[in-house]
């Protein structure tokens, strides 16, 4: 059953209306490079009426993907009579991994930080809007529009051994992702004892719970990159537009709209590490490309 006629999933044509704006995407990620506003994160805006709390807005916006993209494969298959469960190997494994990610990105990780800073709810309603969409395109091109049999993906130039790269590619940015991001959570834990050890010794009073606290990341990852976690986060998907093939017009454009989202994230988040910890220590790493940048 559709939820919007049509449009949720979509027909081939509105696919390929969807895909022409979403490969716009990018103008609209650039605006970041000449707007101010952040409203998440090390950007949010203290006690605005705006706010939703940090580990609801995170969950709430990040899910849509995986779930729509799920409903997306059921639909389409449905409509023409078949299962997600008919659909080649390649397509199954293709929506795990999409699955996978977000299981982690979506709900393990605001439920195992320590803290979250608030989200202003247009930030919200951006990415929420960017995961329908994006969950929308993979999954109608998994289900319907890309190759749906062993045939057309044979014809797409299919290769194991490129397929075997993507998901090495794949599994190892979402490893070091994961590592990176538990870097930055054990920043928070380690201030959060450090208060609570405080709170001990002042006889009960205050501390315990971390909203904002910062230090300049100095293990794994971070004594090279400021930023290592967006970056694995482009190597995760250049892997899954890897393991799909050049055709995986879908997977391409969420990887380009991931980089101009995040890029100028990470140059402004760099320009906030020096005037707040120095350029000395500052300019001895890589902002977000090892190497380059």
């Amino acid at each position: 059953m559709a939820i919007v006629q049509n449009w949720l999933p979509p027909s081939e044509d509105n696919y390929n209306f969807i895909m022409f704006w979403w490969s716009l995407f990018p103008l609209f990620g650039s605006l970041q490079w000449v707007v101010s506003f952040d409203g998440m994160g090390k950007g949010s805006i203290a006690k605005s009426m705006f706010n939703i709390p940090g580990k609801l807005a995170w969950l709430t916006m990040e899910v849509p993907g995986a779930t729509v993209l799920l409903y997306t494969i059921r639909a389409l298959t449905a409509a023409r009579g078949a299962s997600p469960e008919d659909l080649p190997w390649q397509n199954k494994v293709l929506a795990g991994l999409f699955v996978t990610h977000y299981a982690y990105r979506a709900i393990i990780y605001p439920l195992v930080a320590p803290s979250m800073s608030d989200i202003h709810v247009f930030v919200w309603l951006s990415a929420a809007s960017f995961q329908v969409c994006n969950g929308t395109c993979i999954g109608a091109w998994l289900a319907a529009y890309g190759p749906t049999t062993q045939a057309e993906w044979a014809a797409s130039g299919f290769s194991t051994a490129r397929f075997a790269a993507g998901l090495l590619l794949f599994s190892a940015g979402l490893a070091a992702n994961y590592f990176s991001d538990e870097e930055l959570r054990e920043i928070r834990r380690s201030e959060q004892r450090r208060q609570e050890r405080l709170k001990k010794s002042q006889g009960g009073k205050g501390g315990g719970t971390i909203h904002r606290h910062y230090e300049l990341p100095n293990n794994g990852l971070f004594r090279y990159i400021l930023y290592p976690h967006y970056f694995f986060e482009w190597v995760e998907w250049l892997g899954y537009w890897v393991a799909g093939g050049f055709a995986f017009a879908p997977a391409r454009a969420f990887l380009l709209n991931e980089i101009f989202s995040m890029l100028p994230r990470a140059v402004k988040g760099g320009e906030w590490y020096r005037q707040k910890f120095g350029a000395e220590k500052v300019n001895k790493k890589w902002i977000i490309i090892p190497g380059i940048y």
